[in-house]
């Protein structure tokens, strides 16, 4: 691959290694423009976008619903609740649970087993990635649902880039197995105590993690009859 000539370079990519398919990062700050793009290059139409995140704050009780009595009967049955429990958030008609990374499996067992909760179902483990807008980038979202009283919440964990290790939750939740890897995969995140936390998705021999918002754009040529399309790296200076 020819490397673009004269582009600003603010940093070595955090997400991947040098040598991965691509080497440069986009040089935008987060939260503005798409794809990294400057001046008069951009003809997405998204250059000059600037989206504010909303800071996330705490609810305050009343929560509303039947949220009062999952929080009430996760204090109840969980020791540990105000050292694991780092707030408790309300947005958009969804209970979010902010949970000490340390302490995931723990709540997912009280949330599965009391009587009062049976939250059986782990339907989905998704990860996000809050470059620049939070120490602790790496979030896993953990969606739950309870068969017996029709209900479902929202656990959040976030581990730092640096140190991305929180336990696994494959013990309590057998379907989160595929998941957690995708996440492993995906955006680097370590789920200690995983039966077999290799990829899925990439190679083996992959370098780096590509949905980590620092990796780089890079791609592959694709190949039609008569013409090819180069990698999006190449096509336009996204820098």
């Amino acid at each position: 691959m020819t490397e673009p000539t004269n582009v600003p370079v603010s940093a070595d990519p955090a997400g991947a290694l040098l040598g991965a398919p691509a080497e440069y990062p986009p040089a935008s700050p987060a939260q503005r423009g798409l794809f990294g793009v400057h001046g008069s290059g951009d003809t997405s139409g998204f250059g000059g976008l600037v989206r504010r995140r909303p800071a996330v704050v705490g609810a305050e009780r009343p929560y509303g619903g039947y949220f009062d009595e999952v929080v009430d009967a996760l204090e109840a049955a969980f020791p540990a609740f105000q050292d694991a429990i780092e707030r408790v958030v309300v947005d958009r008609g969804e209970l979010t649970l902010h949970i000490d990374p340390a302490r995931i499996a723990e709540v997912c067992q009280v949330l599965r087993d009391d009587p009062a909760l049976r939250f059986e179902l782990c339907s989905s483990v998704s990860a996000v990635d809050y470059l620049g807008t939070d120490p602790r980038r790496l979030h896993t979202v953990y969606q739950l649902t309870s068969m017996t009283y029709r209900r479902r919440i929202r656990l959040e964990t976030a581990v730092p880039a640096e140190e991305p290790h929180q336990p696994s939750v494959t013990a309590v939740y057998p379907t989160a197995d595929w998941q957690e890897r995708e996440n492993y995969d995906m955006f680097g995140i370590i789920y200690d105590g995983h039966p077999n936390l290799t990829r899925i998705l990439m190679p083996d021999d992959w370098e780096g993690h590509p949905q980590r918002k620092d990796y780089p754009l890079g791609g592959v040529p694709v190949e039609y009859k008569g013409a090819e399309i180069p990698p999006p790296d190449e096509r336009r200076s996204y820098q």
